[in-house]
C-alpha cells in the first residue's frame, strides 16, 4: 500500500466513489430469492485497479468500502459481509500477484495482467459469489456459474487491456 498520504487518500475515495457509482446506478441488476442474483457492469474494476496500482491492501479497502458506502446509499436485500469479504477479496488478489512481479515492465505487461485479473475474477466472480448465494439464498451454483464464466471470459481481457494502457500513462502507477 506504500505510504498513506493525503494524496493517495484521495484516489483511494475516487476509486471508491467510481465502484459505487458504476456497481449501484450503472449496471444491470437482476434479482432472485429476495436479493440480488446478478450483476452485469464494471463496478468491480476500480477495485482491481486499486489493488495492481496501490497494492492489495489499498485494493481491499477501495472493495470493502464500496461495497458498504454502496449498501447504505442503494441495498439489494440484506448486508451480508461474505459479499464484503468477496469485493475485498477482488483488490486484494490480482494486487498480491502483480507484487510478485518486481520490474515496472512486468506490471505493464498485458500477460501478467490478464493472469493477475483472471485469478481475482475467477475465485471472486466465478467461484465464491455463487457459492455464497447457494449457501445464504438457495440459488444454485448451476444457474449463476455459466453466465458468470461468459461474462468473466469477456471482462478479464478487457480489464486487462484498459489496466495496461492506464498503468502505461498514468504519473501515480508504479510510484509506490
Amino acid at each position: 500500500m506504500g505510504k498513506l498520504s493525503i494524496r493517495n487518500l484521495v484516489y483511494y475515495a475516487l476509486l471508491i466513489a467510481l465502484n459505487v457509482i458504476l456497481t449501484r446506478f450503472f449496471s444491470i441488476r437482476i434479482g432472485a430469492a429476495g436479493t440480488e442474483a446478478i450483476r452485469i457492469g464494471f463496478g468491480g474494476y476500480p477495485v482491481i485497479l486499486a489493488g495492481i496500482i496501490f497494492g492489495p491492501i489499498a485494493g481491499g479497502i477501495v472493495g470493502a468500502v464500496g461495497d458498504i458506502v454502496g449498501m447504505i446509499i442503494s441495498p439489494m436485500g440484506p448486508f451480508m459481509p461474505h459479499f464484503t469479504l468477496v469485493a475485498a477479496l477482488t483488490g486484494i488478489i490480482p494486487g498480491l500477484i502483480m507484487m510478485g512481479f518486481k520490474e515496472k515492465e512486468d506490471k505493464t505487461s498485458f500477460w501478467k495482467l490478464l493472469l493477475a485479473i483472471g485469478v481475482g475474477q475467477i475465485v471472486t466472480s466465478v467461484i465464491m459469489t455463487p457459492y455464497f448465494m447457494q449457501s445464504l439464498f438457495s440459488i444454485p451454483m448451476v444457474t449463476t456459474v455459466p453466465g458468470r464464466a461468459i461474462t468473466q471470459a469477456i471482462q478479464i481481457p478487457l480489464y486487462a487491456y484498459v489496466t495496461k494502457i492506464l498503468a502505461s500513462r498514468l504519473s501515480i502507477a508504479f510510484q509506490h
